[in-house]
């Protein structure tokens, strides 16, 4: 009994293996549409937001500080911040001051990276578009983009692709 049920399934499974797909290349529009070749219609895999780099420009801010603008202001910030929660939360003296501190380094490494990214330079990326478009965008790190290469806008940003 059991070699007839075992004998059976496996007929049903050739038979249904036979009828489940389509070979390769012989697919709905007849011979020579498989293994990469779309028959004429060579684009089909076009990236609708892909370009190539033709144009890096920078762009001066125009924005200048004094060099240590930014780590000053945000470390008296972050020392007023770190004194108020500690006396908020039942601190003794001494925790307020090492709060105090540890606010202030924090504050000051914080204005510092503030003050870099508002006085840095940005740079305009020229891109022409597989459709034929050439767009234009504007960001503040390159990551790695450079002319002549492929890329893809999203969200208004240049990426690598």
């Amino acid at each position: 009994m059991k070699i007839q049920l075992i004998a059976a399934a496996a007929v049903v499974t050739v038979a249904l293996a036979g009828c489940a797909t389509t070979s390769p290349g012989y697919g709905s529009s007849g011979y020579n549409n498989g293994y990469g070749n779309s028959g004429g219609n060579y684009n089909t895999n076009r990236c609708a937001d892909c370009g190539i780099v033709t144009r890096i420009n920078q762009v001066a801010s125009g924005r200048s500080a004094p060099s240590a603008t930014g780590a000053v202001l945000g470390g008296i910030v972050g020392a007023v911040a770190g004194h108020e929660i500690s006396d908020h939360t039942g601190g003794s003296r001494g925790n307020k001051n090492i709060a105090a501190a540890a606010g202030a380094v924090g504050g000051a490494l914080a204005g510092n990276q503030i003050q870099k990214n508002v006085t840095s330079d940005t740079f305009d990326i020229t891109v022409r578009m597989d459709d034929g478009r050439t767009v234009v965008v504007n960001q503040r790190d390159l990551g790695g983009i450079r002319e002549n290469t492929y890329v893809r806008v999203v969200n208004g940003k240049v990426i690598l692709r």
